[in-house]
């Protein structure tokens, strides 16, 4: 490599956590109930209301097993009843 040139993959930009491609999104469903899911940019999970899971991404990354996953509130019953 010459090191008068600079390395054009130090000019590109890290990928942040909080892109996430939307074609990607419209192309994943809930691993479990096969259904359409929603995006949640500010805890950056992917939501399956049918199943009542949150998928959690990192790194710009959905983690669609059911070991990361994190179970949904049922409303507010579900906080009193802790």
């Amino acid at each position: 490599m010459d090191p008068e040139k600079p390395d054009p993959e130090a000019e590109r930009p890290a990928p942040s956590a909080e892109v996430v491609d939307r074609r990607l999104l419209e192309l994943l469903v809930c691993p479990v109930t096969k259904t359409r899911l929603e995006y949640d940019a500010a805890r950056q999970e992917l939501i399956s209301r049918a199943a009542a899971l949150a998928f959690p991404i990192r790194d710009g990354v959905p983690l669609m097993t059911l070991e990361a996953a994190r179970p949904l509130e049922k409303g507010p019953a579900a906080a009193s009843k802790g």
